[in-house]
């Protein structure tokens, strides 16, 4: 079965489109579409202050390592913030800080392990269980910036990614 759309008058729709034409020529309607964009923009500027801020204090660095900290909260925020990412920092399902979290262990996940090119068993649950794994080494890592260790930056995979 095909389907046809909708039945109507061609008069009808002619008069629609011009009807369209005509509101969208008007300087009104120009300048609300102009205020709303604005306030998108701003919207999404500050959403991501917002969860650059949250990737700061999910990382919480020790001092010495505060400009790796900056640097990964950058980085992280212009691949998961952008509207239409498709990434955990756009789901407001869950909370900021969850989602920070989130969107710093797939950059890791992504960013400084070998995933993109694992060949993972098509078994139930194999992919659930090789990124928990990777999770887990990388807040492992995270934890040694946490704690203030001393970190070679030449064979540390995090500084490698954020170079």
């Amino acid at each position: 079965m095909e389907s046809l759309g909708l039945l109507t008058d061609g008069t009808r729709v002619a008069q629609t489109k011009a009807q369209l034409a005509t509101e969208r020529a008007d300087p009104s309607y120009l300048r609300k579409l102009d205020s709303a964009k604005k306030r998108r923009e701003a919207e999404q500027a500050k959403y991501e202050v917002e969860f650059r801020e949250a990737v700061l204090k999910f990382l919480a660095f020790a001092p010495r390592h505060a400009e790796m900290a900056l640097k990964l909260a950058g980085a992280v925020t212009v691949l998961a913030a952008p509207v239409g990412s498709g990434t955990v920092a756009r789901t407001e399902r869950i909370p900021l800080e969850r989602r920070a979290e989130a969107a710093v262990i797939a950059w890791m996940r992504h960013q400084t392990t070998a995933y993109d090119h694992m060949s993972i068993a098509r078994i139930k649950g194999e992919r659930r269980e090789v990124r928990r794994d990777l999770a887990e080494r990388s807040r492992r890592l995270l934890e040694k910036y946490r704690n203030g260790e001393p970190v070679d930056s030449a064979v540390c995979p995090l500084a490698g990614a954020l170079k």
